[in-house]
């Protein structure tokens, strides 16, 4: 079966563009596309997406209001924001709506394609190289003060391990090559801290990690 996306950004030429490089895959397809984030919430009940691409910056109700919503009110569709790195606010807001990954509007066509497939896969980090980017540059700010939370209660020493690592955005090769465990030990120990702590994904634990101060904030 195919992954069906709705396309949401207010700029007709970028989403012109994803249309036309979605159009000539066999399993991706777009089945709706919004000018802004509540057409992007009526289609998504209309017509339940797997993935939802979501423009932060629209008129009316933003990217991040209408991710709060569509995460609420449908757990099956899966958001990925279409952001920059001079808007950190952003970034975090959506993070704390349920987005579930980050598309980078300088990235090339078929990267974009390709982190839909991750996304609607199940995973909520989308290629190594942009992710690590992303989370240097979302860890290398401080918190709103309002966002902050005690250190995560009720995990064993190695979950945190486990936790820090994927706050800093290691991926779970890298995290079993750093502990010296099996990749399948790693996603077991994901699996664990996504239900202790009752993430909805890898992007939840990542925020989850920063707010503990467990991530050590690049230099």
């Amino acid at each position: 079966m195919s992954v069906r996306v709705v396309l949401a950004d207010d700029q007709p030429l970028v989403r012109a563009a994803l249309r036309m490089v979605i159009t000539g895959t066999v399993d991706v397809e777009v089945v709706g596309e919004a000018a802004n984030g509540a057409e992007a919430v009526r289609l998504t009940r209309e017509l339940a997406p797997d993935v939802v691409v979501m423009d932060i910056r629209m008129p009316g109700t933003d990217g991040i209001a209408a991710t709060r919503l569509i995460t609420a009110e449908s757990p099956h569709t899966r958001v990925v924001v279409l952001t920059t790195f001079d808007d950190d606010d952003s970034v975090y807001g959506a993070l704390h709506a349920g987005a579930s990954g980050f598309l980078v509007k300088d990235m090339a066509l078929d990267d974009i394609l390709a982190a839909v497939r991750v996304v609607a896969a199940g995973d909520a980090l989308i290629a190594p190289s942009v992710t690590g980017r992303l989370i240097k540059e979302f860890v290398g700010r401080p918190a709103p003060s309002s966002h902050r939370r005690p250190e995560p209660l009720g995990i064993t020493d190695r979950e945190r391990e486990v936790l820090t690592l994927v706050g800093g955005g290691l991926s779970n090769t890298e995290i079993a090559e750093r502990l010296c465990i099996s990749v399948a030990t790693a996603k077991t120990y994901l699996t664990r801290l996504l239900a202790k702590l009752d993430a909805r994904d890898r992007v939840q634990l990542v925020i989850l990690a920063y707010e503990a101060g467990l991530v050590s904030v690049p230099p």
